[in-house]
């Protein structure tokens, strides 16, 4: 139990003192307007710098990485079939696809599955 505290304490102290020796080596910027304003060949930028976002295409790629994961979940259960009890098996797959159902229901329900407006 010491070793381990001990340890512990050594990597804390290390990485406190990483990050001391970084804040204080660290180029100094000073932040102005101009350094941080776009530059177009020395004129003043004739529309904004920043593109046009869609919230629509970010809740859909936030929607496909949840079932994605879903996916990577779902893809052992079939591989452990044959090495776990099948009670125990069916009780766990089955509370675990009503949860994603009802997730796939709350979705649909609220509308963010229509991919046209």
């Amino acid at each position: 139990m010491f070793s381990i505290l001990s340890i512990a304490s050594i990597i804390l102290l290390i990485s406190v003192v990483v990050m001391l020796l970084a804040s204080i080596l660290s180029k100094k910027s000073f932040a102005d307007r101009e350094k941080n304003s776009p530059f177009e060949c020395g004129f003043d930028p004739k529309s904004s710098s920043r593109l046009p976002f869609s919230l629509r295409f970010f809740l859909i790629t936030i929607i496909f990485l949840i079932f994605d994961v879903e996916i990577t979940l779902i893809l052992p259960m079939i591989l452990i079939i044959n090495f776990s009890n099948i009670f125990i098996w069916t009780i766990t797959s089955f509370i675990f696809l009503l949860i994603l159902i009802f997730g796939l229901y709350h979705e649909w329900n609220q509308g963010m599955l229509e991919w046209t407006n």
